[in-house]
């Protein structure tokens, strides 16, 4: 990846998903693109872990411990001071795109996905 293409600023991008595999892989690839990442492989308390952070976006996995993604997700979306942050469904469900318009979020994206259409997702989001 060459410079230009990298966020320019430090972004911030929290992803929510009990799979370690999937929060290294995503967090290796947002740390190329040159962004802060936070995870965490619960749900608990979501609304204070994402104040505390406030980040720039957030991946929702649907299978969290503790509370649904779709539940975390219409938390965060009926925050006045977190409603703003996209927040893209993230999940290898069959009917992702129906989950995320239950949950209120942004967008979605399925698992497996394909690398580049996870990387485009962020520079849709947060990009320079």
């Amino acid at each position: 990846m060459n410079e230009n293409s990298a966020i320019k600023t430090s972004k911030k991008v929290f992803i929510f998903d009990d799979n370690l595999e999937i929060l290294e892989l995503c967090t290796e690839i947002l740390e190329d693109l040159g962004c802060q990442v936070n995870t965490s492989a619960t749900t608990n308390n979501v609304e204070k872990q994402v104040q505390d952070i406030l980040p720039d976006l957030i991946f929702m996995d649907n299978w969290v411990p503790d509370i649904s993604g779709i539940e975390a997700t219409r938390l965060l979306k009926s925050n006045e001071n977190l409603k703003h942050i996209p927040v893209v469904y993230f999940s290898a469900n069959i009917n992702i795109n129906q989950l995320a318009e239950q949950a209120g979020a942004d967008d979605f994206i399925a698992k497996p996905f394909d690398i580049n259409k996870f990387e485009e997702m962020v520079e849709k989001y947060i990009g320079g």
